[in-house]
């Protein structure tokens, strides 16, 4: 969780939520954090080439790459006191439609926020028009320090 620690310091801050993926798979999947807050965690990204099926639709993974990089995010920043980190226990879309181009945003939001599991639910829509393109919920499991 060492790429986390400025997240952390500021739970507020767009430029350190965006700086953590930096290099790796969120920049890669070309999502940027708008809304960094400890109840409300917003991103996006623009589809591109590398965000589509072989059916000419967006991929199923790039909708839960996005979510559940919100969902991790939200749980970073809302770690108890004491708390080293946290990991995916479960994850589950629901879709109920698909985007071929433009941008793809989600909203989540805590459902849970416990000392050992945290439970995050996030609206993926097409920015175009609001649609719900998929519904996902994500429990995270914090981890403590070994004593």
């Amino acid at each position: 969780m060492e790429g986390f620690s400025k997240l952390l310091t500021d739970r507020q801050s767009l430029e350190a939520a965006n700086a953590v993926g930096k290099g790796l798979f969120p920049e890669h999947m070309g999502i940027v954090f708008t809304n960094v807050d400890p109840a409300h965690v917003e991103a996006e990204f623009e589809i591109t080439p590398k965000h589509m099926a072989p059916n000419g639709f967006m991929h199923g993974g790039s909708v839960v790459a996005l979510a559940d990089s919100i969902a991790g995010f939200g749980s970073a920043i809302n770690l108890p006191e004491g708390a080293s980190g946290f990991t995916t226990i479960e994850l589950k879309t629901n879709y109920l439609g698909s985007a071929r181009e433009g941008v793809v945003k989600g909203i989540g939001t805590p459902v849970h926020l416990g000392k050992s599991t945290q439970v995050w639910d996030v609206e993926v829509k097409r920015a175009s028009d609001d649609k719900i393109i998929a519904l996902f919920r994500c429990t995270n499991m914090v981890l403590w320090p070994k004593t």
